[in-house]
């Protein structure tokens, strides 16, 4: 079964889908251990990890489509890959949908904003108008039924822009052109997230970012409201920030770091029991 086919399942399958956010390849064969059925690739961590830059249209396409299929080559689940918006026009937006699909994405999104786009928990955002953004979901539509073996997740922003009204009328919308799944952005409270679920056919999406514009709501929660996918896009970066500072700052004041793995836990995470047993396998007489 394809990656696009498990999302499928997981999607019509009862329950809410936790999909915590990962940046590179180690972060989400972390992600898969643990058990989740699935990970989320963001632009803001890949952008800050790769490039060590804002989530603000500076990481290419290439180099998105390129930490993905790292990422999608270290897992055996469905990855959802940040597409931004598309970047480009509406062939441009076919182009990055073929490409995230032989990345090995299971689902691509792909965003209303004004190139370049900014994060969705920043100020300063602008989105194009209804054509262009119908057409970008369209055109996107279109690369899937044409055989591009993904899925696709047509995102607004217009809640912070133009407001609720624009945001459900546009993800309505979507969801009739044949998005397969809806993401309103940043809604402002739990009154907001509701009556998008009510109004809303289909899958939709909420996003979790601490200290971010939407409340931080458990996913028994949201799911009550209404959403089906959950995702926690920068949780395990923030985790990471705060213990490769503190451990650098122990090193630096004379002590050694308390609080490692070991590092048989770190050769076991990276393959090297299973590369032994195949060297062993392998090995001439």
């Amino acid at each position: 079964m394809s990656q696009a086919n498990k999302l499928r399942k997981l999607l019509a399958d009862p329950g809410v889908l936790v999909l915590p956010g990962c940046f590179d390849a180690l972060s989400a064969r972390l992600i898969e251990r643990a058990g989740y059925p699935g990970a989320f690739m963001g632009g803001f961590a890949v952008s800050a990890a790769r490039i060590a830059m804002p989530d603000l249209g500076l990481i290419s396409y290439s180099e998105m489509v390129d930490q993905g299929r790292d990422i999608c080559a270290a897992v055996d689940f469905p990855v959802i890959g940040d597409g931004d918006t598309g970047y480009g026009n509406a062939v441009n937006v076919q182009r990055t949908v073929r490409g995230y699909a032989r990345a090995g994405f299971a689902c691509v999104m792909i965003e209303d904003q004004v190139a370049p786009k900014k994060c969705g928990h920043t100020e300063g955002k602008r989105i194009v108008g209804r054509g262009e953004a119908f057409g970008r979901v369209q055109a996107a539509v279109d690369t899937r039924d044409e055989g591009a073996d993904i899925l696709i997740m047509a995102r607004t922003d217009a809640n912070a822009t133009d407001g609720m009204d624009e945001a459900i009328e546009r993800c309505r919308a979507f969801n009739h052109i044949g998005a397969d799944i809806t993401f309103l952005e940043a809604p402002r409270d739990e009154d907001e997230m509701k009556r998008y679920c009510d109004d809303v056919e289909g899958p939709k999406m909420a996003n979790m970012v601490e200290q971010g514009n939407t409340p931080f709501l458990a996913p028994e929660k949201l799911a009550d409201i209404g959403y089906k996918i959950v995702i926690y896009p920068i949780s395990l970066m923030l985790a990471g920030l705060r213990a490769m500072e503190e451990s650098l700052a122990s090193i630096k004041g004379g002590k050694h770091p308390e609080a490692l793995a070991e590092f048989a836990h770190l050769r076991d995470v990276v393959g090297f029991p299973d590369y032994y047993d195949k060297e062993k396998k392998y090995a001439a007489d």
